[in-house]
């Protein structure tokens, strides 16, 4: 199956990273947010790191007037029946995935692939809210979309390996790496890292060592680019709180058990560099 035109569900860190991605490697884009102002500040911001590309030689004009006309906005979701592809990268929470597969089953065509770029959910549970489990899969991006090279693919119970085939070769086209993971709590890449921030929100939690020696140590010690909980903040600590509770509920196993600083931070509003406070304090925009 040829894959041409792609809708993107959110337009959040994760939905315009995928479609900037997905247009500037020559794929038809439809970016979807029930929020207008969400698609007009995520197309700007889309506009604003081309532009930078552009200055920094990454890229020339060219391709980026090509890119930014593969992309059209649309706050209706019946906008993307024609898509072959459809990737939803809504806030990691699993009734809001539930009713937005609901919802893409019902108007999307009966070829289209369904995919999710859940971090932590399972594939199967978000393929069975459809009448098309064998159409569903994972396409896990990493944040930020364009500068990660990795895409974990995640296949659900019922996916079939022409729709899990395909998926790999369309993140190929974008660049990325695709990896296989199998339909189990955080998949491969949640499970190793969320535990690790985790547990060094406990670190700092019991006051075994503050905030920038935990990650100057994580980042001199051991090789790491970015201190664990430099990255949550990256992330956002919400959606770090939501995978961790996936692997306790999933896994049943205590060591999974979110830090009670981590669900603190997140229940004061600190969610990290996307509210201006997390551990770090960070400028507004």
């Amino acid at each position: 199956m040829e894959i041409k035109k792609i809708g993107v569900v959110g337009a959040g860190q994760m939905g315009r990273g995928i479609t900037q991605v997905a247009a500037f490697t020559g794929y038809e884009v439809f970016m979807f947010d029930v929020s207008k102002d969400s698609l007009d500040f995520g197309h700007g911001f889309i506009k604003k790191q081309l532009s930078r590309g552009v200055e920094k030689s990454k890229w020339d004009q060219t391709q980026v007037d090509t890119c930014l006309a593969n992309i059209s906005l649309t706050s209706e979701i019946e906008k993307l029946s024609d898509c072959d592809l459809i990737i939803e990268a809504a806030t990691e929470k699993k009734s809001l995935k539930f009713e937005i597969f609901k919802q893409l089953d019902k108007i999307a065509k009966s070829d289209a692939i369904l995919a999710t770029n859940t971090s932590s959910i399972s594939i199967t549970e978000i393929a069975a809210q459809t009448s098309r489990a064998s159409r569903v899969c994972g396409m896990h991006f990493m944040n930020p979309v364009p500068i990660m090279k990795l895409v974990e693919g995640i296949r659900g119970l019922e996916t079939t390996d022409e729709v899990f085939s395909t998926v790999a070769a369309c993140a190929e086209k974008m660049g990325k790496v695709f990896v296989k993971a199998k339909d189990m709590p955080g998949f491969a890449v949640n499970r190793i890292l969320m535990p690790m921030i985790n547990e060094a929100v406990y670190t700092l939690h019991e006051g075994i060592a503050t905030v920038e020696d935990i990650d100057t140590a994580m980042k001199l010690g051991t090789n790491q680019p970015m201190g664990p909980l430099t990255l949550a903040d990256f992330i956002g600590l919400d959606t770090c709180l939501a995978i961790m509770e996936v692997l306790h509920e999933g896994l049943a196993d205590t060591k999974y058990r979110p830090c009670p600083l981590l669900k603190q931070y997140v229940a004061a509003g600190r969610l990290g560099k996307k509210s201006g406070r997390g551990f770090y304090v960070y400028a507004k925009k």
